[in-house]
């Protein structure tokens, strides 16, 4: 069927609106994850610059302090994603945000294991949600065809959260007693906790629900916004319109059942499992150095060190999801970075040098997060209003399920094995399932699927 091409008036209007949006949105949403991924690893920055000598921390149970984080996260995420569908973005996204700040303060005065673990998993109740939420909210601002290019904006906070981040860890845990008399690990928690209490109240006055109430558009923009995203909501499945319609039981059942959104879940398993297995454990890699090559550095040096993969990363997913923008997205451009990372990532500790492994894991870093927006871009194309919601929920619990695993099995296997060798295999072992399994969707079209879903997965057009 043909389409009659936009006039260059609605061109206008439409470019118009989606840079707005960037411009405005994008950006204080981005640094509302940037806090968010920050809080959430900080743990990795304190184990070995203190935090472990202190309370005692086996390398299993460093892992299983940083994995029961995702135990509270999985409870919630889905009840958390179906709330900010019902009380919108703004005052839900907030409330997530004030409350993990609160809790992420607590870590300032922890005492033993046992209250670490407790306060890990109430981290994960706090967080549950917000990480879905904003890209349901993203989502549910520009069309599906700008929607690559959005999300990377967003998700560049993530490699940057550690170009950033580690060196700031560093920072506070050199401030050791200067404040307080705080252990240096200790006030760290202290100062990345407060930003995202402050960013919570902000965000209630900052946010905006929908285009239409958006001041900053004009008349025309919000109209061709609403229209096109109206629009794009009715050509989805049979099954989330109807769930879309029906509220939580319909939107469970669309999302549940639907069999693409299962194999994008496994797919998403693989990816994150590479990602929280070196956020959680490169920076005590990069402390093991010493051991393996003599080479000493100093809390400061480990920070710098930690942060050198993930500028390069975040290159990456700039560029990469750049290419699927103006390309069209396929199946290689989520199998391909999934493939080199599943192969160069049990390369590193062989390497004869830290700079020469350090480059290895550069090369992982970069894989990981150069398809992870182009593959957000794809569960909201077939599924709309509450049975994205669920969708979105239901695949960010299978990678919050992978987080755990990496967390708690990637420390296991160091004590297990008495080196990072296997657990590394580990991770390269799952990024290439991803990649067999994406390919492998890309040739089973699901019945009933719209033609842009087939188009996205199968065509790339």
């Amino acid at each position: 069927m043909g389409t009659v091409a936009p006039s260059p008036v609605i061109r206008d209007v439409e470019r118009s609106a989606v840079k707005k949006v960037a411009r405005r949105l994008v950006p204080f949403v981005a640094l509302m994850f940037f806090v968010n991924f920050l809080d959430r690893t900080a743990v990795s920055f304190a184990e070995p610059n203190g935090m472990g000598d202190d309370l005692g921390l086996s390398a299993a149970q460093f892992g299983l302090a940083s994995g029961v984080f995702f135990i509270g996260y999985i409870l919630l995420e889905v009840p958390s994603n179906m709330a900010l569908h019902r009380f919108g973005a703004r005052r839900w996204l907030a409330r997530i945000m004030v409350t993990w700040g609160i809790v992420s303060l607590l870590f300032t005065w922890v005492q033993s294991t046992g209250q670490l673990y407790g306060l890990r998993f109430l981290l994960g109740v706090a967080e549950a949600g917000f990480f879905p939420g904003a890209i349901l909210y993203l989502s549910q601002w520009v069309p599906a065809r700008h929607r690559t290019k959005i999300l990377a904006l967003f998700y560049l906070a993530q490699p940057l959260t550690t170009v950033i981040g580690a060196p700031l860890a560093g920072l506070l845990i050199n401030q050791h007693g200067a404040f307080f008399g705080l252990d240096g690990w200790r006030f760290m928690f202290l100062g990345v906790s407060i930003p995202a209490i402050l960013l919570g109240v902000i965000a209630w006055f900052y946010l905006i629900d929908r285009p239409a109430d958006a001041k900053w558009l004009t008349r025309e923009e919000k109209d061709w916004l609403t229209a096109e995203l109206a629009r794009e909501n009715g050509t989805k499945t049979d099954g989330a319109k109807a769930a879309s319609g029906h509220g939580g039981r319909g939107a469970l059942k669309a999302a549940f059942t639907n069999g693409r959104v299962w194999a994008l879940s496994l797919v998403y398993f693989g990816f994150i499992y590479g990602l929280y297995a070196l956020a959680f454990f490169l920076p005590t890699i990069i402390s093991g150095f010493e051991e393996q090559y003599g080479t000493h550095f100093s809390v400061l040096d480990k920070g710098l060190i930690t942060a050198i993969p993930y500028l390069p990363a975040a290159i990456a997913l700039f560029f990469w999801s750049r290419h699927a923008t103006r390309h069209g997205t396929r199946a290689w451009h989520v199998a391909g970075p999934a493939a080199v990372g599943g192969i160069s990532i049990p390369l590193a500790l062989y390497m004869g040098s830290p700079s020469a492994t350090i480059a290895v894991i550069t090369v992982t870093a970069c894989s990981i997060f150069a398809a992870l927006p182009t593959f957000w871009s794809l569960p909201s194309q077939f599924l709309t209003g509450a049975a994205a919601a669920a969708g979105i929920a239901l695949i960010n619990t299978m990678g919050n399920v992978a987080g755990f695993a990496a967390s708690y099995i990637t420390g296991w296997l160091k004590d297990f094995s008495g080196s990072y060798y296997l657990p590394l295999f580990v991770v390269g072992g799952f990024m290439l399932l991803s990649a067999v399994l994406m390919l492998w969707l890309s040739t089973r079209p699901l019945p009933q699927a719209a033609d842009a879903e087939q188009e996205l997965i199968t065509t790339g057009h």
